[in-house]
């Protein structure tokens, strides 16, 4: 079927540094990169690269037509990716010797989405297909209600953490999918969380120990690969991508989150987000 994205476009800063920066330090980086990421933008390329059909919801500023350029590229369906008044979003990125990272988000046109926008994108949407948000863009909640009222799966990616979004996405998601320490922070936010999750999906990734879904296929943890990370950039995106699409295919949960490890094990080993995330043939022959 159908995977519809309402998910943010950034332009990625990245520099490469020894270590992380103290509070007050000037630290000279060691190379930097330009380009394309963003949670939403990553996590399309992903599901597109994994065999998924996906159409991307999102805005992009005055100058930024080659960000939405590369997203088709990618096989994604950029008809409802609009030019707005308000300048691209962006991210500044540190990643350190270890692979390890830390990012600043400048939303921008991220949050500039119109309804109108997302009423026509989703126009074609019905029952089977998926609708995919994190926490980059604006109307998030009033798109998953207009998805769910046309009998889509909402697909809701925690992420960045914000404890409200989580209370106000919870009660539409089919499928929640965060990271160990976002798992941590809903649960300490939110004591009825687990709660609230039982007849819904939980995935968690848990990095080097791999991943975890909880939900009404059972409760199955799948192993990581063992690598050796250069930058984890858009990992969990990339393994959100990988898993959605292999479960839209109707892939059992152990094997959708196979296949997303394998994803997310290469991609980590290469510079950058949506240019290091593998296509599928390159993880099926891993």
């Amino acid at each position: 079927m159908t995977i519809y994205c309402l998910g943010s476009i950034n332009i990625d800063h990245v520099y490469q540094v020894p270590e992380f920066p103290a509070p007050g330090e000037t630290l000279t980086c060691k190379a930097y990169a330009f380009g394309i990421g963003g949670k939403g933008a990553n996590q399309s390329v992903a599901a597109a690269r994994a065999g998924a059909r996906v159409v991307h919801i999102g805005a992009y500023g005055a100058g930024g037509e080659w960000a939405r350029d590369v997203l088709a590229d990618a096989g994604v369906d950029c008809a409802h990716v609009a030019m707005v008044d308000a300048p691209t979003g962006h991210a500044v990125i540190t990643v350190d010797a270890g692979g390890e990272n830390i990012i600043v988000l400048a939303p921008g046109a991220n949050r500039a989405i119109g309804a109108a926008q997302v009423e026509a994108a989703l126009g074609a949407a019905g029952p089977g297909d998926w609708f995919l948000t994190q926490n980059e863009t604006n109307l998030c909640v009033e798109a998953a209600q207009m998805a769910k009222a046309k009998g889509l799966q909402v697909c809701y990616s925690a992420a960045p953490f914000e404890a409200e979004a989580v209370r106000a996405m919870l009660p539409l998601s089919d499928l929640i999918v965060v990271n160990e320490g976002e798992y941590a922070q809903c649960r300490a936010a939110m004591p009825e969380f687990d709660a609230e999750m039982q007849g819904r999906a939980l995935i968690v990734t848990l990095g080097a120990k791999g991943a975890r879904y909880i939900g009404p296929q059972g409760d199955v943890t799948v192993p990581a690969r063992k690598v050796t990370p250069v930058d984890t950039t858009g990992a969990g995106d990339t393994f959100l991508g990988y898993a959605l699409a292999e479960l839209d295919a109707g892939a059992a949960p152990e094997a959708a989150l196979a296949l997303a490890s394998g994803a997310a094990a290469i991609q980590v080993t290469r510079q950058g987000a949506i240019e290091a995330i593998p296509l599928r043939a390159e993880v099926a022959a891993s």
